[in-house]
């Protein structure tokens, strides 16, 4: 059975090392975690450190979609797209069962744009970047039978495509479970004070245990900013200039029998012609999503705005009238900050969504980019210090994405979407999560597609130092279930309590905390301060 080294025993290996870290990675995102595991692979000694929680930032508040870029055909960004497109498909075959394929479906209505040959023409340089072909357009009757609700009033047909969805905080932590298995050290809850330097090189950092207040020193050859959108903070340490401009994209959560939706639905936005999208998720319909300009504290929580569900609702009562959707229908809402490089653009959505690598000052940030090419951006980081490691694997060729997960093909009370869950989430230790399920834990928490037994193995083995950790990151309870999944939290409490450790006040103050966080901003604004969307429709 597996063994999870405690959080303590792994402080005091990184206090009392005797030698110097290879490379400190800075940020527990999917940047940060794809850096350690393709650095831990290649043989080097590697450290990862996070402020708050692992995918706290963006990796958990994306808009959950594995996909290669359709807009980026029309900018003429075709390698991007074929990075994109590729890394999506070895994502699906490696990781089945946390990376899934997902059907998109647009339709074609007299007089809007794009049209449907325009579009045509970009699906068909899309699936030959893939290495794929298929149908893309149907007859307005077959349509209907993909995307229902819809108005079929000028509906000329359709057409579908395919791009691939994940849980990102689980694909992260899929990542980081590999990384360590490597032989990798990963630690949340570890802050990063400064960066020490030498010669105007860095050369260390000083940490701070947030949980205990104690502070570590440490060097390494190489350090890595991997903080996404909070990559500034540590540049501009050092004397650099902001180069970020952080945006906002914030999405809504609804039961999956108000929304409907086999296929995932997209739609340019009848206001400003932005695409948006309602497609199925663990359970509910996901929609999403906006991308407007983040002015507030970074180091809090992010929540959307009355005008941002306005701006959904309304897309969602154009595409689907008939619905007669209501803000009582969501069961909760979501905003993540996307790291943008800021290239002065009036138009937020107009900025570009390519990574960028910076080292100044030894300093190595690494930011911008898509969950998509996590593994692309980290490669081309450590190409970047190679030179630094020369009997070290330069090569960016590394074998297979992820491990091969354990075989559960004998597991005959299990059917083939637990299988396929349980394998393409947790890998390797699949099979012991089945081992330590009691009676009733392989079922799915009613409304959602997770597992009771996922709740345990996260408390005995997933890092978990806060409530919010367990409901809105090792799980999705939080954003699946009503009130943040208030109703469960006596049965999670008998599973995940014990786990812990956790006397009966710490549960009830982690409680306590979680709901407020939750109800601060994971619900909707106050309802009164929402603008009316069917009255936004009729002024255009």
């Amino acid at each position: 059975m597996k063994t999870t080294t405690s959080r303590a025993d792994l402080l005091k290996t990184i206090a009392n090392q005797e030698q110097d870290w290879d490379i400190i990675v800075i940020g527990g995102g999917i940047t940060g975690a794809g850096i350690l595991l393709e650095a831990a692979r290649r043989g080097l000694k590697v450290l990862l450190v996070e402020q708050k929680d692992f995918a706290w930032g963006t990796s958990s508040r994306s808009s959950k979609l594995v996909h290669g870029g359709l807009r980026y055909i029309k900018e003429g960004k075709f390698l991007l797209t074929r990075d994109s497109v590729r890394e999506r498909q070895q994502l699906m075959q490696a990781a089945a069962g946390l990376v899934e394929p997902q059907s998109f479906a647009f339709a074609d209505y007299q007089g809007r744009k794009p049209g449907r040959w325009m579009f045509a023409i970009g699906l068909v340089i899309y699936d030959f970047l893939a290495g794929l072909r298929g149908k893309h357009y149907f007859s307005a009757q077959d349509f209907q039978m993909l995307a229902p609700h819809i108005p079929t009033a000028d509906l000329k047909g359709g057409s579908c495509y395919l791009d691939a969805k994940t849980d990102d905080a689980r694909l992260v932590l899929r990542v980081l479970q590999e990384a360590r298995a490597a032989g990798a050290i990963a630690l949340n809850y570890l802050a990063v004070k400064s960066v020490t330097y030498e010669n105007e090189q860095a050369t260390g950092i000083i940490l701070l245990d947030v949980l205990n207040m104690q502070e570590y020193q440490i060097k390494a050859k190489v350090i890595i900013n991997a903080t996404g959108a909070w990559a500034d903070d540590l540049r501009q340490q050092q004397g650099a200039s902001a180069r970020l401009r952080p945006l906002r994209g914030s999405h809504l959560l609804i039961p999956a029998w108000r929304l409907p939706v086999a296929q995932a639905v997209s739609l340019m936005h009848p206001r400003d012609g932005r695409p948006i999208f309602v497609y199925p998720w663990e359970g509910v319909s996901l929609v999403g999503t906006t991308d407007v300009d983040h002015s507030d504290d970074m180091q809090q929580e992010t929540a959307i705005t009355a005008h941002e569900v306005a701006y959904l609702m309304e897309a969602m009562d154009f595409q689907f009238p008939q619905l007669q959707l209501k803000l009582d229908d969501i069961i909760a809402s979501y905003a993540g900050i996307r790291p943008v490089i800021d290239t002065g653009k009036a138009d937020p959505s107009k900025e570009g969504r390519d990574h960028a690598i910076w080292l100044e000052k030894g300093l190595l940030t690494v930011t911008g980019g898509k969950l998509t090419t996590f593994r692309l951006i980290a490669q081309d980081a450590l190409k970047h210090i190679a030179h630094l490691f020369p009997s070290h694997q330069s090569d960016q060729k590394v074998s297979n994405l992820f491990a091969r997960p354990s075989d559960l093909a004998n597991e005959k009370q299990l059917n083939h979407t637990q299988k396929s869950r349980l394998q393409g989430h947790y890998g390797e230790s699949a099979a012991e999560i089945v081992q330590i399920a009691q009676d009733g834990e392989l079922d799915f928490i009613p409304g959602t597609l997770t597992m009771w037994v996922e709740l345990r193995w996260a408390a005995r083995h997933e890092a978990v130092e806060h409530l919010q950790d367990l409901m809105l990151r090792r799980t999705r309870l939080g954003l699946l279930v009503r009130q943040g999944g208030l109703a469960l939290l006596p049965r999670i409490r008998a599973i995940c309590q014990p786990e812990l450790k956790w006397n009966d006040e710490r549960w009830e103050n982690e409680q306590s905390d979680y709901l407020q966080l939750w109800s601060k901003y994971y619900a909707l604004p106050d309802k009164s301060s929402i603008p009316e969307w069917r009255n936004l429709r009729q002024s255009i």
